[in-house]
């Protein structure tokens, strides 16, 4: 086994990745959910990204030290080459670059599919996840005020975006499904590449 990876995502990290994320449920801003769903619910919504977006989780000593996955924007048509992207790193491995091999990882299988722009959403102030993105590359590009309540105060939220194609093209006719880009060489690099970013 190797002492760190990026790969897919499997059932059997549920419970790790719940341990990630429930204390961000219930503690912090950063998700606007209140409830920590149970591990087979949860299983059930990762399944469902993972359908037609890559879901990928870091591996430390046998740990997940994080995960990071791609999901719809909007249903409309017109939207298709536009999605979501997050991240969250376990608390223990912190300053390990866990987020940086992520989404290095991720943005290169994206980009392969055939994905045009990508959001993240970010709960406002919150320094070091904008310094994270904007050094990505990520520009900010509109914020909503008071949209959410939670820990008892109005929350405020801005959106970052990145475009990952040639903006003065046209998308390409097919976005890929995880299982096409998966066959491609593309894919496993891309995994090596997050993984030659971490600090074991």
């Amino acid at each position: 086994m190797k002492k760190a990876e990026i790969r897919k995502v499997r059932q059997s990290d549920v419970s790790g990745i719940l341990e990630i994320y429930a204390p961000c449920i219930t503690g912090t801003n950063i998700t606007f959910e209140e409830e920590v769903p149970s591990e087979a619910d949860f299983w059930d919504r990762v399944q469902r990204i993972c359908q037609n977006h890559p879901y990928l989780v870091c591996e430390m000593d046998g740990r997940v030290a994080g995960y990071a996955y791609i999901s719809e924007y909007r249903s409309r048509a017109s939207y298709r080459w536009t999605k979501e992207i997050t991240v969250y790193v376990h608390p223990d491995f912190y300053r390990k670059r866990v987020a940086h091999a992520l989404y290095t990882s991720l943005l290169e299988i994206a980009r392969a599919q055939g994905i045009s722009d990508v959001l993240a959403i970010i709960t406002i102030p919150n320094n070091p996840s904008i310094y994270f993105h904007e050094f990505f590359g990520f520009r900010k590009c509109g914020e909503f005020k008071n949209v959410g309540y939670k820990m008892g105060q109005w929350q405020t939220v801005g959106w970052w975006e990145l475009f990952l194609q040639d903006e003065t093209k046209p998308p390409c006719n097919h976005v890929l499904s995880p299982g096409e880009v998966e066959k491609l060489p593309v894919f496993k690099s891309a995994l090596l590449h997050g993984e030659a970013l971490l600090k074991v």
